[in-house]
């Protein structure tokens, strides 16, 4: 698996392009800035961003290639974050319980077998009153796929989203929003075209 997301990584260009997610944007532009945790964060468009809006930011990844491109990412922007290669098996020693004001989850699609044990995990690293923020593919999106391969995303319907699982999966959570749309992407080669997302914006109780 490794292999697979640093050829991924290797290339000059982002894969995801440089810019943030803009629903995670969104909702990282409405908090004060805090503690936050980006599990499976690639090249940490996301956790740069966060980095310059004075978060203080803590990610992994699996990926060599894709740390040495977040942290060049990092330096061209100015700012600062911690970033480890490891994977989600290894993040509960690597973290501190009841830590993070918040958790981003942007297009991470974990095995249906390890999610209910991974997403406890995160949790249990999350304060009270701290934030999920999550954007990933639904269910739906393999009909968009079968039109367009270019907007990316997994083949396996079992690691694609739906908001009946997300209560499910996070019901310690108070929904502030959840919600299946449409979108147009244009997030680097890697996301492109139009895709069926759900986005989940909780609060740990």
């Amino acid at each position: 698996m490794n292999g697979r997301w640093d050829t991924k990584y290797s290339g000059k260009e982002y894969a995801y392009g440089e810019a943030s997610n803009n629903y995670f944007k969104e909702i990282i532009d409405t908090l004060p800035p805090g503690k936050i945790l980006l599990p499976a964060d690639g090249e940490s468009r996301n956790g740069v961003y966060s980095a310059k809006k004075r978060w203080t930011v803590d990610a992994f990844d699996q990926s060599k290639q894709a740390k040495e491109k977040a942290m060049q990412l990092a330096v061209k922007n100015g700012v600062n974050i911690m970033y480890k290669v490891i994977d989600f098996e290894e993040a509960k020693e690597n973290y501190i319980p009841d830590y993070y004001d918040a958790i981003a989850l942007i297009y991470v699609h974990i095995a249906h077998s390890k999610r209910t044990e991974y997403y406890k995990m995160l949790l249990s690293l999350l304060k009270s009153g701290g934030y999920i923020i999550l954007e990933g593919f639904s269910k739906e999106h393999l009909e968009y796929q079968q039109i367009n391969s270019s907007v990316g995303g997994p083949s396996d319907v079992d690691m694609l989203y739906s908001t009946d699982e997300i209560k499910t999966d996070f019901p310690e959570l108070e929904i502030i929003n959840l919600e299946q749309i449409e979108i147009e992407l244009s997030e680097g080669a890697g996301h492109k075209g139009t895709g069926s997302v759900i986005r989940f914006f909780g609060r740990k109780k």
